[in-house]
């Protein structure tokens, strides 16, 4: 045996025991510890929240939080109760529907909403003469534009120049109602000229006129039922059960195909939109409960807790104490957060599907999961989703389209909704500041934030800025549009007359 050989010979190199080989001697460890007599009860284990313990059911958590939650509110609302009394007033129902204010005898909300009417048919009067040929293509857009514009500036000329009859609520809801409009009109209008303009463009490449733009383009269905006889009268049924031909331009031009759209729960025009096949009782009855409800609901907590609590964080506001107007902030974020939580469910979901099932709107995607949002581009995607599909499809994409970049596209849609924002809040109150439209262009920088939070500590903590974006600067706004005006309608010396509770 060679020296090396002998070397070789005093080294034992032990193999690697298989997963299956070391699970069997830690069995038998384990056998022969239990056979012990001093009764062990230990073995080897993670600590319940460690990551490798695999535990993830924190129900007991969800609840324990929900009970303090609930709680806080109760305590919170017997405050409110002993601090304030009962301020809930079932009479502002009627100053609501009507817009009226308290103690006059005019109601010039309802006269708003009725000369409503009066764009929506010069829409339809301007598109016909189109579709005729009767005016050309450059003035006929022109006239739209006028008449787009002059519908927005009207709500804001009417209610500045009137100095009473207007309450909050009609002011506010009259420029919701003619904001609506504006998206609509705007939908309707931009969808007819591509109708127009590819009917004209296969007009000219083939010599010949020819009907055949469509909003879906599912083009054989539209030629079967063309050959089975269908005319324009069938087109207005259901397109998805009922084998009926697609409606073609210029035979959606009328009064029926242009209201329903504007009672649809949708911003976005279609020639044939999605339907249903029948009205659902029992989900349309729960629909018409929880809209009667909630729309109480919200009206008592406005009633009974916001305007208590924005009224008691003027001064604090007023004077720039940091510390009181914090407190006040904190205060008031919790009702206008829950307020604004009731507003959407209710809007977005009980009402919209009420409107959608009367109407057999198939189309229910009104909003997506934005509570999981983990930035706020995000949520701006998934909360509001009727806005959102009318930014993309009639900003977005015709900006893009347009050769500018998307940076000026995204920039261009924050802009428009930066300007309806301060227009809601603004006009109604008449007082022109741009809280609502520097809130809004603040998303693009706090987008930049929250994905840069998103990146670098993960979903969880985007997540917790898009809420606390949510929670805080609803308030924020608020104390900031109340003090304005206070000091602007009523001067600065009345704010001695309000007192701190």
């Amino acid at each position: 045996m060679t020296g090396n050989e002998h070397e070789g010979s005093g080294v034992r190199q032990r193999r690697t025991k298989s997963v299956t080989r070391a699970e069997e001697i830690q069995k038998a460890e384990q056998r022969a510890r239990r056979s012990q007599p001093d009764k062990p009860c230990h073995r080897p284990r993670d600590s319940l929240f460690s990551w490798s313990s695999g535990f993830d059911n924190f129900t007991g958590f969800v609840n324990w939080g929900f009970l303090l939650l609930g709680i806080g509110g109760i305590r919170l609302l017997l405050e409110n109760f002993i601090k304030y009394g009962i301020r809930v007033d079932p009479r502002q129902w009627y100053f609501f529907l009507s817009g009226k204010n308290d103690g006059g005898k005019e109601h010039p909300s309802i006269l708003l909403i009725c000369y409503s009417v009066v764009p929506v048919m010069l829409c339809l009067l301007i598109e016909k003469g189109l579709a005729m040929d009767i005016m050309a293509h450059g003035p006929g857009m022109v006239f739209h534009v006028v008449n787009l514009i002059v519908m927005v500036l009207m709500p804001m000329v009417v209610i500045h120049v009137k100095e009473s009859g207007f309450s909050l609520i009609g002011a506010m809801y009259v420029c919701m109602l003619y904001a609506i409009l504006f998206l609509k009109l705007w939908s309707y209008v931009q969808v007819n000229m591509w109708c127009r303009l590819s009917a004209k463009s296969k007009t000219t490449s083939q010599g010949r006129m020819r009907r055949q733009s469509f909003s879906y383009t599912d083009l054989h269905s539209a030629t079967d039922a063309k050959q089975n006889g269908g005319d324009s009268d069938e087109t207005r049924h259901d397109i998805n059960g009922g084998g009926k031909a697609l409606v073609q331009y210029p035979d959606n031009l009328n009064l029926f195909d242009l209201y329903y759209y504007i009672l649809a729960p949708t911003l976005c025009y279609e020639l044939n939109f999605p339907r249903t096949q029948r009205i659902r009782k029992r989900f349309l009855i729960k629909r018409i409960l929880e809209v009667l409800v909630g729309c109480q609901v919200v009206m008592s907590l406005f009633q009974q807790w916001m305007i208590p609590s924005v009224k008691n964080s003027l001064i604090p506001f007023s004077n720039m104490d940091v510390a009181k107007a914090s407190e006040r902030l904190l205060k008031l974020a919790i009702p206008n957060h829950l307020m604004w939580l009731c507003f959407f469910y209710l809007s977005f979901h009980s009402y919209l599907n009420l409107m959608g099932e009367l109407l057999h709107f198939a189309d229910r995607n009104f909003y997506c999961d934005w509570w999981n949002a983990n930035n706020i581009d995000t949520f701006w995607r998934s909360w509001n989703m009727p806005v959102h599909r009318w930014a993309v499809r009639h900003l977005y994409i015709p900006v893009v389209e347009m050769g500018y970049s998307k940076t000026t596209a995204s920039i261009t849609v924050f802009f428009i909704s930066a300007f309806f924002h301060e227009y809601l809040v603004s006009v109604p109150l008449k007082t022109f500041k741009i809280w609502a439209f520097m809130g809004m262009m603040g998303q693009i920088p706090l987008s930049v934030l929250s994905k840069y939070v998103e990146k670098h500590w993960g979903a969880r903590s985007g997540n917790i800025v898009v809420w606390a974006s949510l929670i805080i600067g609803q308030p924020l706004c608020i104390m900031m549009y109340y003090h304005d005006y206070v000091v602007t309608h009523f001067g600065e010396t009345l704010l001695e007359d309000y007192s701190v509770v």
